[in-house]
């Protein structure tokens, strides 16, 4: 054969190797529902009555009607309270508020505790 031919021939075998495609294994079991358990948002619910839970029990169930825990955003959870009065209150007792939520919840990394005034449900 000749160079140019010879050339032509190995340029095509490499082209063809550089779009060969190989399956994948299979997937761990673990990490398919982790994957299916995220999308859903079936931890995020899991979590939320978590800390409602545990809000209850830290604040007792008068400051616990009149306030609702929400997420945790890098370390920081937001507590929506529902007038200024509740929220002196809970502002007065953070860092006991705090330590006993960090115990409560020692997956979620709290570091923080921050209030502010919004509809409570």
């Amino acid at each position: 054969m000749s160079k140019p031919v010879d050339e032509e021939i190995r340029q095509l075998h490499n082209d063809v190797r550089r779009r060969q495609h190989y399956a994948r294994g299979p997937q761990p079991i673990a990490e398919t529902l982790s994957v299916l358990l995220a999308r859903r948002g079936y931890a995020f619910v899991e979590s939320a009555a978590e800390r409602e839970n545990a809000w209850g029990a830290v604040v007792g169930d008068t400051l616990a009607r009149y306030s609702r825990i929400g997420s945790v955003r890098r370390g920081v959870v937001e507590v929506t309270v529902c007038n200024s009065a509740v929220l002196q209150e809970l502002t007065f007792q953070k860092k006991q508020l705090l330590k006993k939520l960090v115990v409560a919840l020692p997956d979620q990394k709290i570091t923080d505790v921050r209030f502010r005034i919004g509809v409570v449900k």
